[in-house]
C-alpha cells in the first residue's frame, strides 16, 4: 500500500517523528542490550570455565600425590559435595572407575556433552566438559551444567521483548494522539484558508494561548491576513475615489458633446467628429465599467453568496432576452435546454457571463448567421454550449482571448474595450467552470463544464429567483440583467 492510500492520521508528521524516535529508541535499546547480553554470557562462561580449570588442576595434583586410588576416592567425595559439577575417571581400557557423566567425551580439551533426560524429565541437559589424559591411560573429565545460564540467556531476552513491546505500542498510541491533536491545528487552518478563499475575508485562525510553535504561526498569518485585509480596502477605495473622480468629469463631457451636436448647425464634418468623441466617451464609460466590474467578482464577497439555483431557467431566460436582438441583425437564436438543472452559484453572475458570451456571438457573426445555446446534463454536471457559425477564432490566439484587452487581429479596428471573455472567465472561474474554445466548423464553439451541480430530483434546497443584481457597477449603477444586453467583445 502507497503512502498516500494510509489513513490521514498515519500520514502526519507528528505522527512520523514519534515513531521514528520510537524506532531509534527501540534501536539503541537493542543494542544495548546486545552488549549488555553478551558481556554477562561472556562473564557466566568465565567463571564456569575457571570452575572448572580449578577441579581439573587440583584432581590432576591428587592423582599425581596419592595415585589412582585416592583420586577415586575424592571424586566420589566432590561429586556429592558439588552437585552441580559432573566428573568421569576411566582406565586405560575406558573401563569407568568414577563419576556421574554417561560418558567419556572422544577427544581432550574442551566439548560440549548433551545429556538425555532420565526416564519421566522432559528437558536435557547440556555441560561444558574438560577432559585431560592424567597418564597411563588413565583420563579424567570434569563438567558443568549449562541450564543455569541458558536459564539468564531466556530470561533477558523475554526481559528485553516485554520492555520493548508496550514502547511500541505506547509510541504507536502516543504518536496517533499528537496526530489527532496536530490534524486539529491544521484543519483549524485549513477551514479559515477556505473561508478566506470563499470569501470571508474577516476569518482569522483561532488561538490557544498556548504561546507554541503553531500559536505564533497562526498568530503571525492572523496579522497578515489583517495586513492583506487593510490593503485590500485601501485599494478598493481608491479604485472607487477614482471611478467617482472620474465619472463626474467624463459624463460632464458627453454632455457638452452632445450640446455641441445640437447646436452646431448643418455641418456634416463637426457632426461627424463631434459623434466619434461622444463614440469615445462611450467605450471609456464601458471599459471603466467592466474593470472595476470585474475586480468586483475577483476581490469580492465571492463565494459567500453561493446558493442553489435553477440553471435551465436563467439560460431560458437570458436566450429568450437576446432572441430579438439576434432576428434585429437578421441572425437566428435558438436554444435546446434541459429542464431541471440545478447548480450552486451566483444566478445574477451566471446571467452575467452567459449574456456576454450571447452578446459576444451576436456582435461578431455577419448577417444570416446561426447561434444556439444548449445545456444538458452530462452525468458529471450540466454542460453549456454557445455556438455561432460566424468566423470564430484562428486556433493559435484562442489561448490569448481571455487575457483583458486582448483584441483579435481583425478586430483591431472595430470598437470595444477586449473585456468581454475576460469578465466571462472570471465569472467561471469562480464557479468553477471549465472553459473550452472549439472549432464549430464553421464558427466558434465555447463550451461550459459545470463541476458544482446537482439534478433537480435531488434538490433539498429551495431556488431563489432574486432578479435584483447585488453587483452594481461604480459608474450610474449598471445592473446585470436578463433583460439589458450587455456589450462585450473579443
Amino acid at each position: 500500500m502507497s503512502f498516500a492510500r494510509l489513513p490521514r492520521i498515519l500520514r502526519t508528521a507528528s505522527f512520523c517523528l514519534a515513531i521514528v524516535y520510537a524506532a531509534l529508541f527501540a534501536a539503541s535499546t537493542i543494542i544495548l542490550g546486545a552488549i549488555v547480553y553478551w558481556t554477562v554470557l561472556n562473564s557466566l562462561e568465565h567463571q564456569m570455565a575457571t570452575r572448572i580449570d580449578a577441579e581439573v588442576d587440583l584432581l590432576q595434583e591428587e592423582f599425581k600425590a596419592e595415585g589412582l586410588q585416592e583420586l577415586v576416592s575424592e571424586i566420589h567425595e566432590r561429586a556429592a559435595y558439588f552437585p552441580a559439577l559432573s566428573y568421569l575417571v576411566t582406565d586405560a581400557q575406558g573401563k569407568r572407575l568414577a563419576g556421574n557423566l554417561p560418558s567419556m567425551p572422544a577427544r581432550v580439551g574442551w566439548t560440549g556433552v548433551e545429556i538425555e533426560p532420565a526416564s519421566g524429565g522432559s528437558l536435557e541437559q547440556n555441560f561444558r566438559v574438560r577432559t585431560v589424559s592424567l597418564g597411563y591411560g588413565v583420563r579424567l573429565a570434569v563438567g558443568d551444567d549449562l541450564g543455569p545460564i541458558e536459564e539468564i540467556q531466556e530470561a533477558f531476552l523475554k526481559a528485553l521483548g516485554w520492555g520493548l513491546a508496550p514502547f511500541v505500542v505506547l509510541s504507536l498510541v502516543g504518536g496517533i494522539l499528537l496526530g489527532i491533536a496536530f490534524l486539529r491545528r491544521v484543519d483549524a487552518i485549513t477551514r479559515t484558508a477556505e473561508a478566506i478563499i470563499g470569501g470571508d475575508l474577516h476569518s482569522r485562525i483561532p488561538l490557544r494561548g498556548t504561546d507554541d510553535n503553531l500559536d505564533r504561526l497562526s498568530s503571525t498569518f492572523n496579522r497578515m491576513l489583517d495586513r492583506i485585509g487593510d490593503l485590500m480596502e485601501s485599494l478598493s477605495q481608491v479604485s472607487n475615489d477614482i471611478a467617482h473622480a472620474l465619472r463626474t468629469p467624463l459624463s460632464r463631457l458627453q454632455q457638452k458633446l452632445e450640446i455641441a451636436k445640437a447646436n452646431i448647425g448643418d455641418d456634416p464634418e463637426t457632426e461627424n467628429s463631434i459623434d466619434a468623441a461622444i463614440g469615445e466617451t462611450h467605450n471609456i464609460l464601458d471599459t471603466f465599467s467592466a474593470l472595476l466590474r470585474i475586480a468586483q467578482i475577483e476581490a469580492g464577497t465571492r463565494q459567500a453568496g453561493f446558493r442553489e439555483i435553477d440553471l435551465s431557467k436563467v439560460f431560458d431566460t437570458v436566450a429568450d432576452a437576446y432572441s430579438a436582438a439576434a432576428e434585429e441583425q437578421g441572425k437566428t437564436l435558438g436554444a435546446r435546454i434541459e429542464h431541471g438543472l440545478l447548480c450552486r452559484g451566483d444566478r445574477d453572475l451566471l446571467t452575467e457571463m452567459l449574456a456576454s458570451l450571447l452578446d459576444n456571438a451576436i456582435r461578431h457573426t455577419p448577417p444570416g448567421s446561426d447561434i444556439e445555446v444548449t445545456l444538458a446534463d452530462s452525468g458529471a454536471g450540466p454542460v453549456a454550449a454557445v455556438a455561432d457559425s460566424g468566423p470564430g477564432i484562428p486556433p493559435e490566439e484562442r489561448e490569448h482571448v481571455f487575457r483583458r484587452f486582448y483584441r483579435l487581429k481583425r478586430n483591431i479596428a472595430q470598437s470595444g474595450s477586449g473585456l468581454g471573455l475576460p469578465l466571462v472567465a472570471t465569472v467561471a472561474d469562480l464557479h468553477e467552470i471549465e472553459l473550452r474554445l472549439e472549432d464549430n466548423a464553421p464558427g466558434l464553439r465555447i463550451r461550459m463544464q459545470f463541476r458544482n451541480a446537482a439534478s433537480a430530483k435531488d434538490a433539498v434546497h429551495s431556488v431563489r429567483t432574486d432578479s435584483q443584481s447585488k453587483y452594481r457597477s461604480s459608474f450610474g449603477g449598471l445592473e446585470s440583467s436578463a433583460a439589458t444586453p450587455q456589450a462585450a467583445t473579443r
